[in-house]
Formats: C-alpha cells, sequence, structure tokens
C-alpha cells in the first residue's frame, strides 16, 4: 500500500496511464480502425466480390474514382444503408482515409460486419499508380 501513496510512484503510475491512453486513442478514434492497404482491397475485390464505396462528392468521385467504385456521399450513407450488401466487403474510400475510417467503424455498428476503410484513401491508390476511372 505505501507503494501506491508514495509521491514519486504516484507520478509514474500517473504518466503510465497517460502513456496507454494515448496510444489507444488513434485506434478509438478511427472507429476500432479496420483499414486495409490498397492490395488488401484490390484481394477482397477480386476473391471476396467486394464493392468499392466511394463516400466523396459527387463531383469529386466525377473527377477521378476506382473503376466500378459506387458514389454514395458521406451525408447519404445513413439514409441509403439498405443498398448496400451486407454479405460482402464494403471498402470505404475518401480522399485520404480518415473520413472512410469514421464511416466503415459507422457501418460496422450497423451490422456491415466486413466493412473497411482504405487506408490513405483515394491517395495511396494514386500513388500505388492503379488505374482511375473519369466521368464526364
Amino acid at each position: 500500500m505505501d507503494f501506491f501513496l508514495d509521491q514519486n510512484n504516484l507520478i509514474v503510475i500517473f504518466v503510465a496511464i497517460a502513456s496507454g491512453v494515448m496510444l489507444l486513442l488513434p485506434s478509438i478514434l478511427k472507429g476500432g480502425g479496420k483499414s486495409v492497404s490498397v492490395q488488401e482491397a484490390v484481394q477482397l475485390v477480386n476473391h471476396k466480390q467486394g464493392t468499392f464505396l466511394d463516400i466523396r462528392s459527387a463531383d469529386a468521385f466525377k473527377t477521378a474514382s476506382i473503376p466500378q467504385a459506387r458514389n454514395l456521399p458521406a451525408a447519404d450513407v445513413t439514409n441509403k444503408l439498405g443498398t448496400l450488401p451486407k454479405n460482402k466487403p464494403i471498402i470505404v474510400v475518401c480522399d485520404q482515409g480518415r473520413e472512410s475510417a469514421r464511416i466503415a467503424g459507422s457501418l460496422r455498428k450497423q451490422g456491415y460486419e466486413e466493412a473497411v476503410s482504405l487506408a490513405g484513401g483515394l491517395q495511396a491508390w494514386i500513388k500505388d499508380g492503379l488505374p482511375l476511372s473519369k466521368k464526364s
């Protein structure tokens, strides 16, 4: 008991707890942290008939998107949940992977267990040199 009451030990305990919280914070904010790399996303689509769900605006989607991606702006996702397949992977895509992580976490809470975020978003796709679709 004296160990916990010593002022120096209290500081060490506080620092340890604060460090643990700071390490867990990114996972908590990302909605569980279920994200996949570009290569893993391609595998999900090719082998499990996954769907790319692009949550950017319609204008951004028309400018450049992943081929065969479906556009459903983030604001509309909750209203159109019934149009998404529950039995297949959904790879949520935004520009850099931040917003998609939040949406994928929300989808998992709604029963879409295979919803994941594309790590790095469309920018990672472009960086890996994969093809883009442009719609006029």
